[in-house]
């Protein structure tokens, strides 16, 4: 085998490309629905941005005003989450911790290590595969039709076919080197870690609440782009100069962040290790995702989901976001799918909804696959 070749491994029914969450959420419902599926991850573990980019915050599975909208998958790893370590979620919505909520919606911080961690055996209980330190490099198609993806990790570079291929990376790699059709976004910078100090380690002591020991400091910019610097492009992050880019200015103000601190008496705790982009790149076609868009004028809605910006609201994601007409087998999962503007894509790339997207590109991928 040159170095050119690919070698050939089985076949599974579907390939899931991103361990984040909406990657684990269309792996293990496809794989419940009796799916051979294979997860593929490029880091060592799972949880994407919400556990490796230490956003860790499950943002809520409600309207602001006590009703719950999502349920499925996305509850299921709420409640997966606060099992395994600490949490605020508030007794309304079932905590158990007595910690301080953020708020009285169905939302927690929880331990993005503990959860990293339970969610290998979430997927592997399914009956999915999981493969790690595997990037999925390239689709292989045949005319719009994908069969399977090249990947590359310590076995070497080897080809996985597949009947569905879902894109849960949080870019659409898979859905853009395939050619079908996509559009890029911008992040401001945001460089988020995880520290604690001399006060908030006594505080912890006086009142036994982790969640606001495990602190987020940011040198960036929150989603507003508050805390951007000023004159400083916004970042694509499609390419690895981008991405080198934005880490490297991350890690530079986060020093500077602690300039004339004493050292002995504060420590990161966790660095990101994964860029944290939003917005890079999605899905374009003809069905959209809009907030705009009225609940009742919204065709084969998947669901209906919340604002963790604003109570009150509500909107319905179209089953039609998650594909292209033009392509039989490949679908989006997550952040990636089309979204109509940019206030849409807000709403779209947070926890409750990569699960929900992801859930239900999985049972659709699932489902293709019995005709």
């Amino acid at each position: 085998m040159n170095q050119i070749e690919a070698k050939t491994r089985k076949y599974h029914d579907i390939i899931v490309v991103g361990g984040g969450i909406a990657g684990v959420c269309a792996a293990v419902s496809a794989a419940r629905m009796g799916k051979s599926v294979l997860l593929l991850e490029k880091s060592v573990n799972l949880g994407g941005l919400a556990t490796i980019g230490l956003i860790s915050w499950y943002e809520p599975l409600c309207d602001g005003h006590g009703e719950q909208l999502i349920s499925g998958m996305a509850e299921e790893l709420i409640r997966l989450a606060v099992s395994c370590g600490f949490d605020n979620l508030p007794k309304y919505w079932g905590g158990e911790s007595g910690n301080t909520p953020r708020n009285e919606r169905f939302s927690t911080f929880y331990s993005p290590c503990f959860f990293s961690m339970v969610l290998d055996q979430f997927v592997l209980d399914s009956g999915a595969e999981l493969l790690f330190d595997t990037l999925a490099t390239y689709p292989v198609m045949d005319g719009n039709h994908c069969k399977g993806v090249i990947v590359e990790n310590a076995n070497g570079r080897e080809f996985y076919p597949a009947g569905a291929i879902i894109d849960a990376t949080g870019d659409a790699a898979i859905l853009h080197r395939a050619g079908v059709p996509t559009q890029t976004g911008e992040n401001f910078l945001t460089y988020i870690v995880h520290e604690m100090d001399e006060e908030s380690a006594q505080n912890y002591t006086n009142d036994h609440d982790l969640s606001r020991f495990r602190r987020w400091k940011n040198c960036g910019s929150d989603y507003a782009g508050n805390g951007h610097p000023e004159g400083l492009k916004r970042f694509c992050g499609n390419t690895a100069e981008e991405i080198t880019e934005y880490m490297v200015l991350g890690k530079q103000r986060m020093l500077n962040k602690y300039d004339n601190t004493d050292k002995n008496r504060r420590e990161i705790l966790m660095l990101p290790s994964m860029p944290q982009f939003r917005t890079i790149r999605h899905l374009s076609g003809e069905g959209v995702f809009s907030t705009s868009a009225p609940i009742d004028s919204v065709e084969n809605p998947i669901g209906i989901v919340g604002d963790f910006r604003y109570a009150g609201k509500r909107y319905a994601i179209p089953y039609s976001a998650l594909s292209h007409p033009d392509y039989d087998n490949l679908f989006a999962a997550g952040r990636i799918i089309n979204v109509a503007d940019t206030d849409s894509w807000e709403v779209a790339r947070v926890i409750p909804v990569c699960a929900l997207t992801g859930e239900a590109a999985g049972k659709a991928a699932a489902k293709m696959l019995y005709y």
